[in-house]
C-alpha cells in the first residue's frame, strides 16, 4: 500500500456464534501508510491471511480488543503459522493486561517456545488513552462497556478487570476508527471526537435503530458494518433498507469476509 493510502481488509466479519455460518470470526487487517496492523484474531485468521497473500513478516503489529474467543480464538494457530513460516521480525502484540500470562502459558503448553521462534513476540498491555506508535501510525485504545454486565455479575467470584477496547488509528492524512465490541452507542463517542475517514462498526450488541439514528450526527466518511448478530443477519434485507433510510448521504457498507475498502 502506497504511503498516505489506507485500506481495510475484512478477514472475519462474523459474530460470536459457531455453526454453519460461513463468516470467519473477528479479524481485520488495516493498511495505513506503510504499516499493516491486525486487529483481533478470530478463527480462521491464519487461513484468511494466507488466502490474502499476506507474508509472515508483513504484519507490523497485532491488537486484541478483548479476550472473548471469537476475537482471540485463532491467535495460537497464527503464532504456530508464523513459527513454521519462519517469520523473522519482532512482533508487537497488544492486549488487555489479564490476557498476557494466560496467553504466554498457552503458547508454552502448545510447545511454541521462544527458543523455537526466529522472531520475538513482544507482548504489551493496552492502556486506555495511551497512544501506541507504529512509526507513522498512532493507535489510541479506549475502554468500552462491552464487558460491564459480566463484570457486575461475576467480579466477586472472578477478580478480573473485564477490559474491552476500541481503537482510533491515525496517520498524517487519515483517521480510521474501529469499534470492536461495544456495550452502547456511547462507547463510540471517544472515537468520533474528530472526523473519521472510516468507521468499522459492530452491529451485534446495540439496537440498529439507535445506532442508525446516532451515526448521522457524526462526521464520518464511510461506515463499514460488521459482526452482525445472527438475528440481525437473518433480516439483512430489512436492516439494509433501514440503514439506507436513516443514513441518507452517508456512504456505508455491510461487510462480508474478504471485502477490501480503500479510504
Amino acid at each position: 500500500m502506497a504511503a498516505g493510502k489506507a485500506a481495510l481488509h475484512a478477514l472475519g466479519t462474523g459474530d460470536g456464534w459457531a455453526g454453519n455460518d460461513q463468516r470467519g470470526h473477528s479479524a481485520f487487517l488495516f493498511h495505513l501508510a506503510d504499516k499493516t496492523l491486525l486487529i483481533d484474531c478470530g478463527e480462521p485468521v491464519s487461513r484468511r491471511l494466507h488466502t490474502a497473500g499476506v507474508k509472515p513478516d508483513e504484519i507490523d503489529g497485532i491488537l486484541i480488543s478483548h479476550l472473548h474467543c471469537d476475537h482471540i480464538g485463532g491467535f495460537f494457530m497464527l503464532m504456530q503459522g508464523l513459527w513454521l513460516d519462519q517469520r523473522t521480525r519482532e512482533l508487537p502484540i497488544y492486549m488487555p493486561s489479564e490476557g498476557l500470562e494466560p496467553v504466554r502459558n498457552m503458547l508454552r503448553a502448545s510447545y511454541i517456545f521462544d527458543e523455537l521462534l526466529a522472531f520475538s513476540p513482544s507482548f504489551k498491555v493496552l492502556k486506555e488513552c495511551e497512544p501506541i506508535n507504529f512509526d507513522g501510525v498512532k493507535v489510541t485504545p479506549y475502554l468500552t462497556t462491552h464487558l460491564d454486565q459480566l463484570k457486575n455479575s461475576f467480579s466477586d467470584k472472578y477478580p478480573a478487570k473485564f477490559e474491552a477496547f476500541n481503537f482510533v488509528m491515525e496517520t498524517d492524512t487519515k483517521r480510521v476508527a474501529h469499534s470492536a465490541d461495544i456495550g452502547s452507542i456511547h462507547d463510540l463517542s471517544p472515537l468520533l471526537t474528530h472526523p473519521v475517514d472510516l468507521l468499522v462498526c459492530e452491529l451485534a450488541h446495540v439496537e440498529p435503530s439507535e445506532l442508525f439514528n446516532y451515526l448521522p450526527t457524526q462526521k464520518i466518511g464511510h461506515i463499514a458494518f460488521t459482526h452482525l448478530s445472527r438475528p440481525f443477519r437473518s433480516n439483512l434485507r430489512e436492516l439494509k433498507a433501514q440503514a439506507a433510510e436513516s443514513l441518507k448521504g452517508i456512504s456505508h457498507t455491510f461487510l462480508n469476509d474478504g471485502d477490501i475498502i480503500e479510504v
